[in-house]
């Protein structure tokens, strides 16, 4: 059994929110990575595409995906399953949001303009 303390957590800002990893293949040996995310208000993150699947849970606030060019309102209690190699971009709207979201640790990000996946360091 692994105990992750609060403050041990791995924070990682970036212009689209904060995420702090909970639990992780290099935090606490999960199979699973789990990130808490904080979004401001009015703040997007990138068009972007995930090649894994990933659950979002809505802690508080909401929040809007456009995910292949349609709108998805989520809020408070919402859990929102999006699909692997969809592109999607992530909006914080006028009160911001909290979730916690849970995917592969192995998952590889991409955004239309460099092509190049990569793995979000909040998930290894």
């Amino acid at each position: 059994m692994t105990v992750i303390r609060h403050t041990e957590a791995r924070r990682t800002e970036t212009p689209g929110g904060v995420m702090t990893t909970l639990a992780s293949p290099s935090q606490g040996g999960a199979p699973i990575s789990v990130w808490h995310v904080e979004v401001a208000a009015h703040a997007t993150g990138p068009v972007h595409a995930i090649d894994a699947d990933q659950i979002w849970t809505v802690l508080g606030g909401h929040l809007r995906i456009e995910l292949d060019g349609t709108d998805l309102v989520a809020a408070a209690g919402d859990t929102v399953v999006l699909p692997a190699e969809r592109t999607r971009q992530i909006h914080g709207g006028t009160e911001g949001f909290t979730a916690i979201v849970a995917g592969s640790p192995h998952a590889k990000a991409s955004t239309p303009t460099s092509g190049d996946a990569v793995t979000p360091p909040w998930i290894v």
